[in-house]
């Protein structure tokens, strides 16, 4: 099931390259149809899912693929792989949706889209590293082309400049997985047996090292603290954002953090965990401060992006620092930092529709010339006050809830004999 959830949107992509006749708005509807197959099958392995014993994975698929390195196509999902697999679903429909509106080369775009969910989807069912990277580097290759060909601006410019920049750091993530196999004993990529075993464990230089290979990696996808505009480099995640249609790449760093960085290297991650929480502070308030400067619609949405990551760090963070102490804690952090995914590429995405759709009847992105919206406009105004109010956290919507539940002074000391890796399942 595992297997044709990832690959449907990828055989038709291959479908409607092999048809270079094929009608603008049949390749939209063929576009919409894939995407909303995809969304049905993940609800119907929700609906069939059974939590896993603790440190295992539901839906299982494994068929070797090198086996001299011991690495193979192994997938499956668990608590925290399914909701971001649904909330992915979900964004690439409405992007489908939204797309029949839209007559300019429909084709080559739904190629190009659903090779970019198939590759997303297949990041987050990956338990191997090899095939992890292998989804992580081709969703580099899929946005270069995605933001080459409909992004705003210097769109040429920015697509070379996000490739350069996210492929010099999935090198750095390269490295610490050769470390990982290298350290393992026997040598395996395979993600479940090495967050079993712990490779690096009582060796405090080397398991430096990798972490920070691994988080140097994941964070060129995470637009935190110093991976943003105003930290030296002006070509970082909120101008690719600006330039780009795509926005559920972000999450590949941070899941990678909950499923590679703090399983496999547990002691590493509890020594860097104040560094980490001190990082997701900061751009807490950064992301909040920039974003409230901005005068161009897209970029502020952009920066408040910043703001939220910044909570799913900090999450992360006192994950670590309380794993030898309390298990509920770490609980509550984890999957604080799960509903904050899922619910900022939800009300991000939403953000950047409407304001797609505002951009499409004005021609700006200039907050100043949308004055009075609500008279020629109610519900358009409404719709975007309500996600804008969701991003802002307001209590009844997931976006307070999300910041809650990732916020450390919910933290309290309640003990609990269960794993800290049940909130997955």
């Amino acid at each position: 099931m595992l297997s044709l959830i990832v690959f449907l949107p990828l055989t038709a992509a291959v479908g409607l390259l092999a048809l270079p006749k094929l009608s603008p708005v049949v390749a939209g509807r063929a576009w919409v149809v894939v995407s909303a197959l995809d969304l049905t099958l993940i609800v119907a392995v929700w609906i069939r899912y059974q939590s896993p014993a603790p440190g295992a994975l539901a839906f299982e698929e494994q068929v070797p693929w090198i086996p001299g390195v011991d690495s193979s196509y192994h997938v499956g999902v668990d608590g925290l792989s399914l909701p971001l697999l649904a909330m992915s679903a979900i964004i690439f429909l409405s992007c489908a949706v939204y797309a029949l509106r839209q007559g300019e080369r429909t084709r080559i775009q739904a190629a190009l889209f659903l090779f970019l969910q198939s590759v997303s989807l297949g990041v987050f069912v990956a338990a191997d590293l090899i095939l992890f990277f292998v989804f992580f580097d081709l969703s580099i290759v899929a946005m270069y082309f995605v933001i080459a060909g409909w992004g705003h601006g210097d769109a040429a410019r920015s697509a070379l400049k996000f490739f350069l920049y996210t492929f010099l750091g999935s090198l750095a993530l390269l490295a610490g997985f050769i470390g990982l196999y290298v350290a393992a004993q026997p040598h395996t990529f395979d993600m479940v047996r090495l967050a079993q075993e712990m490779p690096l464990a009582g060796r405090p230089v080397a398991r430096g090292f990798v972490l920070g290979a691994i988080l140097l990696g994941l964070a060129v996808k995470t637009p935190t603290v110093p991976f943003t505009p105003g930290c030296r480099q002006p070509t970082r995640r909120p101008r690719h954002r600006i330039s780009s249609p795509g926005g559920v790449l972000l999450k590949m760093g941070t899941y990678g953090f909950l499923r590679v960085a703090m399983p496999m290297l547990p002691e590493a991650w509890r020594s860097w965990a104040w560094i980490i929480i001190a990082v997701g502070v900061v751009s807490v308030l950064y992301g909040a401060l920039v974003a409230l400067a901005q005068q161009d619609l897209k970029r502020m949405i952009a920066y408040t992006s910043v703001n939220h990551m910044g909570y799913i760090v900090m999450a992360v963070g006192v994950a670590g620092l309380v794993a030898g102490d309390n298990a509920t804690a770490r609980e509550v952090a984890v999957t604080g930092a799960v509903t904050q995914m899922v619910s900022h590429g939800l009300i991000t995405g939403a953000l950047f529709l409407l304001a797609g759709v505002l951009h499409d009847r004005a021609a700006t992105y200039d907050m100043g010339a949308y004055g009075g919206l609500a008279g020629p406009a109610p519900r358009m105004a409404t719709l975007f006050a309500i996600g804008a109010f969701a991003s802002l956290g307001l209590p009844g919507l997931s976006g307070f809830i999300a910041e809650f539940r990732s916020s450390p002074a919910v933290l309290r000391p309640h003990p609990s004999p269960r794993s800290p890796y049940s909130a997955y399942c």
